[in-house]
């Protein structure tokens, strides 16, 4: 995967270029045998700000294709700082700006990294009444190591509002969520294992990191499908 990972990135044509990743990275490429080299600076997934410099050896036309993913709510392109209008110029989920391309010309995509809550198809019996969460590109946990355990107490009302947070210091530094939530307390419940009353529910912060990161900190329970309550 590592020898791969520019073919994951880019795609070439003999006129046209598609950027299918974004991140910091430089790559090079022969078209209609001239060389160009782009450059693109990027602070994604946590930032939905990318741009991209092309450096063409000498001024050469081609299309440059752009992924505009279907998560992003709301996404704006610019190129030598005039906008684009991105609803003419995509097909197929990608951006498309055909020009002659000269040294130093600068395009800009931003896309807006919104929170989400996602719900399975209703045949998925185990995710009945459940919803995982999202930021851009991103599917989010609870770990036992930031809400205490027995997870499966836990529930997020439907209209609990999505917060993100910033935390350069937390596992090589990663955007959290958080929201305010509450879990089914066990005291005072014994040793019965029915009763005709319903549990007492105490509010709670409840704190959902990436799901790529866990498992990295104290061992612990992890869950991605949050009880609605």
């Amino acid at each position: 995967m590592v020898a791969s990972i520019g073919s994951y990135f880019y795609g070439l044509a003999d006129d046209a270029l598609a950027v299918h990743l974004y991140g910091d990275s430089t790559a090079r490429f022969e078209i209609a045998g001239r060389e160009v080299t782009l450059v693109q600076t990027s602070n994604y997934p946590w930032d939905g700000a990318v741009a991209i410099e092309v450096g063409p050896e000498a001024p050469v036309q081609f299309t440059l294709h752009l992924r505009v993913p279907t998560w992003c709510r709301k996404a704006a392109l610019r190129v030598n700082g005039k906008l684009v209008d991105l609803d003419a110029a995509t097909v197929d989920g990608y951006a498309a700006i055909r020009r002659e391309w000269r040294q130093g010309d600068k395009v800009e995509l931003d896309l807006e990294m919104s929170m989400a809550r996602l719900f399975a198809n209703p045949q998925v019996r185990q995710d009945i009444g459940r919803v995982a969460l999202a930021r851009g590109p991103l599917i989010y946990c609870v770990e036992e190591t930031d809400n205490g355990g027995g997870l499966h107490r836990i529930a997020l009302p439907r209209e609990a509002r999505l917060e993100a947070h910033k935390e350069p210091n937390l596992l090589g530094g990663v955007v959290t969520l958080s929201a305010i939530g509450s879990r089914a307390e066990t005291e005072n419940w014994g040793a019965d294992l029915y009763r005709p009353e319903p549990p007492a529910t105490e509010e709670m912060t409840l704190k959902a990191v990436p799901y790529f990161a866990w498992d990295n900190r104290d061992p612990g329970e992890m869950l991605v499908w949050l009880r609605e309550g």
